[in-house]
C-alpha cells in the first residue's frame, strides 16, 4: 500500500472538545485535511508518537481528592488505518499539571515534565504499550534572575541518541539537567549540570543527527546555545549564543519550539511576538550557526512547529490564531515559503508529522 503523510495535533481543550486531531497531508500542495479526533482529555496538549508500535501518548490533567490539579497521561493504540485512536489506559502521572511526553527508543520508560510543579516523572510501559507505573520523581530546587524564574520550570526531556541519557531543559534554572537512565532498576541519576546564562530560559532541545552537537531555544532571552555533546561521557559543552530575532525588532518576544532539518544541515526555531519562524544554517564542521531567514508564521504565537520526515515541509501550530500554517522548505537552502494553505485548529500546541 501507499505510504500516507499524516500529522498528529495536541492542543488546550476541555474533555468535550477535539484534544487530539489527525490530519492528512497532500505532499503535493501541503494542504491539510482533518480526518479524525480524539474526545475525553483535558489539556492534551504535548504528544508522543510511536509509529512503529502504533502507540501515541498525550499528557493530560486531572484533578485529585482534595481537588488540586494534577497531571495525568493517556496511551492509545493506533488502527490499522494509521490514524484511529483506541485508548489502551489513562493514569495519573505526578502531583502537579505537565508540559511534555517523551518516549525512551528501547520502549521501556516515558517521562513527563511538570513545569508548574518543577519535577520530572519515570513511567515504565506495559507489554500492551499501557502506561504503567511511576518508578521515580526528581524534584528541582532553585530559582534564576528573571521574573519568570523565581522557581524551578523545567519544560521538557529529550534521551540521548543512546538511550543512556535524558536531557532536562529548566527554564526556571537555566540549567540543562543531564540524567543516567539506570534501566534495570527504573531510577534517573543525576549526572550533570550544565550552566547557560543568566535568564536565558532553555525550553527545547534538538540534536544534531550526527550525535556531536545539541542546539537549546532559549525562551526568555530569545536564543540558541549551540552545545558540543561528548556521547562518552555524557556533556554538553557550550560553545555559540545567537539571537533569535532580526537586528531591528524591539518588541516583546519568547521562544517555544527547536527543530533540525533531517540532513542536519538547517536549525530552525520559533519566536512567539515576532511571531516567526528563525532559519539558521549549520556548518558541518563546526556545528556554528549562521542566521539565513525570518519567515512570518502566518498566524499568532507559533507555540509549536515541525518538519515533515523528509524535511519538505515545514508547519506551524499557531495557538492564539487557532490554525495549523504549512511551508514549502528549499531542501537546499534552508529557506521557507508560504504553500498558501492552512487548517483550523483550536488552541494548538504540538504538532507531529509522520508517514504511515
Amino acid at each position: 500500500m501507499p505510504r500516507e503523510l499524516l500529522v498528529f495535533t495536541g492542543a488546550y481543550a476541555e474533555e468535550s472538545d477535539k484534544g487530539i486531531c489527525v490530519y492528512r497531508m497532500n505532499e503535493e500542495s501541503g494542504q491539510l485535511t482533518e480526518i479524525h479526533h480524539v474526545t475525553g482529555l483535558k489539556n492534551p496538549t504535548f504528544i508522543h508518537v510511536d509509529p512503529d508500535h502504533k502507540r501515541l501518548y498525550a499528557i493530560s490533567e486531572g484533578v485529585n481528592d482534595e481537588g488540586k490539579k494534577i497531571g495525568e497521561a493517556a496511551a492509545f493504540r493506533i488502527g490499522e488505518d494509521g490514524y484511529s485512536l483506541t485508548l489502551i489506559n489513562k493514569k495519573v502521572t505526578v502531583q502537579s499539571t505537565t508540559c511534555h511526553i517523551q518516549k525512551d527508543a528501547n520502549n521501556r520508560f516515558l517521562t513527563v515534565t511538570s513545569y508548574h510543579g518543577g519535577m520530572i516523572g519515570l513511567l515504565d510501559l506495559d507489554a500492551e504499550g499501557g502506561i504503567g507505573k511511576l518508578l521515580d520523581v526528581k524534584q528541582h530546587e532553585g530559582s534564576s534572575v528573571h521574573p519568570n524564574q523565581d522557581r524551578p520550570h523545567p519544560h521538557s526531556s529529550f534521551y540521548s541518541p543512546d538511550g543512556q541519557y535524558l536531557f532536562v531543559q529548566d527554564m526556571g534554572l537555566d540549567l540543562i539537567v543531564t540524567y543516567k537512565l539506570d534501566a534495570e532498576a527504573g531510577k534517573l541519576i543525576l549526572h550533570d549540570q550544565t550552566k547557560l546564562q543568566p535568564g536565558a530560559g532553555p525550553r527545547h532541545l534538538a540534536l544534531h543527527p550526527t550525535g556531536q552537537y545539541a542546539y537549546v531555544i532559549n525562551e526568555l532571552d530569545s536564543t540558541v546555545t549551540a552545545f558540543g555533546f561528548n556521547a562518552a561521557e555524557g556533556k554538553l559543552t557550550a560553545f555559540q549564543t545567537i539571537s533569535t530575532l532580526p537586528s531591528d525588532y524591539k518588541g516583546d518576544n519568547g521562544c517555544a519550539e527547536i527543530a533540525m532539518s533531517p540532513d542536519g544541515r538547517f536549525l530552525y526555531g520559533s519566536n512567539r511576538g515576532h511571531d516567526s519562524i528563525v532559519v539558521y544554517a549549520v556548518d558541518a564542521g563546526t556545528g556554528q550557526l549562521t542566521t539565513i531567514q525570518h519567515m512570518s508564521v502566518g498566524g499568532g504565537h507559533p507555540r509549536h512547529f515541525a518538519l515533515t520526515p523528509e524535511g519538505q515541509y515545514l508547519i506551524a501550530a499557531n495557538r492564539d490564531t487557532n490554525n495549523l500554517v504549512t511551508f514549502r522548505v528549499d531542501r537546499n537552502e534552508g529557506t521557507l515559503a508560504p504553500t498558501g494553505h492552512e487548517a483550523e485548529a483550536s488552541k494548538p500546541v504540538c504538532v507531529i508529522p509522520l508517514y504511515v
